[in-house]
């Protein structure tokens, strides 16, 4: 028997009928669902209002151990047994519920991370379009016959899934991200086990929900609930029986991570920090540059890996461009995601919160100015609202040039020269993201050539794409 109060996060999922009550209690582990085996749970909050949605289990490494002996199992008597035809049509099945149900995760996603209901839809239906393209690429797991030197001989090179993937995700992206790295391990044939961040737990248990009801065999899917990250990741990194490991977050986290793994020489993605660059030169649409710069830096409050950190406009039309942005950014409306009047929503936690005031206050202090915003969102609630700030007159000893800040705060630098923009761009010691915007050709090419960056958004603000490759 269960409780007859349940949280917010219950009566918003009274109309995905497939979803059980002890869904919003326990973990998913070959399955099932099940709690600790401890006992021990922790609490979800909304950061839009500290209202508690519920308690999931907090794991330790014998549940851990469960779960990876799980995926072990289901990968060498299930899995990786199937065709890729056969893993495809599973995959095609997960996507569609992924799709009819992408209004219900949304509002999970929104009460437990913030950011605004469309943005959460969109989220949804992003990390279901990996679903969907790597559903289509296990059919087409090729091989390759290579010519040898000896006669009557020939070499064949043949793909194999390699084992059971860990996974740890952010809170940022708390669906998509999963699902990014799901996709293609499922499609290869191989079984995840997933630690997803504690913030942000229940989208992760809802679409192993679905991934049941699609059809994935018992163990395919496993999420460890825990506030133990440390502890945790290093039993999932220096496990045997796990080959692979996949990690989001921070670098000094990610440094962590690659070098408890080499214990077990596994092999390892790390989508680690960024510190990315907006460059606007003076021949850049600037409502286009502005559009893009809006869309880049206070997507998900600010709080991507991607977002524009340092904002380069080129003397020549910066007084254009910021009255433009200032405009713009004074034009959006802070509060509860869940209302759709809303264009930003809060940060994810206190921590997060105080970290961006700071970063805030130690700009003030180097001499920088807040054209607006930068203030907490007073109102009936006590979530972590911030108001979108623009901060002029940076300079590089300033944390909001040195540093991710990972919040609704625009660090606005003036330059001369491509080549100063260049060099200001390449300072830091991080390169995931950048983006330029110029009507010159020639010059488009010849900068993204010279950052230092993975990727290069040219006259576009949004560059995820399932796709494209994504890191550095």
């Amino acid at each position: 028997m269960y409780s007859t109060k349940f949280s917010a996060l219950y009566r918003l999922n009274q109309s995905i009928n497939h979803v059980r009550r002890s869904f919003f209690s326990q973990t998913y582990i070959n399955g099932q669902w099940v709690s600790s085996q401890s006992g021990e749970t922790f609490k979800v909050y909304n950061p839009a209002n500290g209202n508690e949605i519920g308690s999931v289990p907090d794991c330790n490494i014998q549940d851990a151990e469960k779960a990876v002996q799980a995926a072990h199992d289901a990968f060498h008597n299930k899995w990786s047994m199937k065709t890729g035809k056969e893993r495809s049509i599973v995959m095609k099945k997960f996507y569609d519920l992924i799709v009819k149900n992408k209004d219900q995760l949304g509002k999970i996603l929104t009460t437990e991370m913030g950011k605004p209901l469309r943005e959460a839809v969109g989220e949804i239906l992003y990390g279901a379009s990996y679903i969907e393209w790597f559903a289509e690429e296990a059919k087409r797991i090729h091989g390759d016959v290579l010519p040898s030197i000896l006669p009557n001989r020939r070499s064949f090179v043949i793909r194999q899934p390699i084992g059971v993937c860990g996974f740890i995700t952010p809170w940022n992206f708390p669906s998509s991200m999963i699902l990014r790295k799901a996709g293609a391990a499922l499609a290869a044939g191989c079984t995840v086990v997933v630690k997803p961040a504690e913030d942000t737990p229940y989208s992760c248990l809802a679409v192993c929900d679905l991934a049941k009801e699609a059809g994935f065999p018992d163990g395919t899917f496993n999420v460890i609930t825990s506030t133990r990250s440390a502890e945790v990741g290093k039993f999932l990194c220096e496990h045997p029986l796990i080959s692979k490991m996949s990690f989001t977050g921070s670098t000094e986290v990610g440094k962590k991570i690659m070098a408890m793994c080499a214990s077990t020489v596994k092999k390892i993605s790390l989508e680690l920090g960024g510190n990315a660059p907006f460059i606007v030169f003076n021949s850049a649409d600037v409502k286009q540059a502005v559009q893009g710069a809006m869309a880049s830096k206070f997507r998900a409050s600010g709080q991507t890996c991607v977002c524009a950190n340092r904002i380069l406009v080129q003397e020549g039309i910066y007084d254009q461009f910021m009255s433009e942005f200032i405009k713009k950014t004074k034009e959006q409306v802070v509060g509860d995601g869940l209302n759709e009047s809303i264009n930003l929503g809060p940060v994810i936690n206190q921590d997060q919160y105080e970290r961006i005031i700071d970063f805030i206050s130690d700009a003030k202090e180097r001499g920088a100015k807040i054209e607006t915003g930068g203030k907490e969102k007073k109102g009936k609630t006590s979530g972590f609202f911030i108001e979108p700030a623009i901060v002029t007159d940076v300079n590089l000893s300033m944390r909001v040039a040195k540093e991710e800040i990972f919040g609704p705060v625009a660090a606005i630098i003036k330059f001369k020269t491509e080549d100063e923009a260049v060099n200001i761009a390449n300072s830091v010691d991080v390169g995931l993201a950048a983006y330029v915007f110029s009507q010159d050709i020639s010059q488009i090419w010849r900068v993204a050539e010279r950052l230092q960056t993975g990727m290069v958004g040219l006259n576009e603000g949004i560059i995820s794409s399932v796709e494209a490759p994504f890191g550095n």
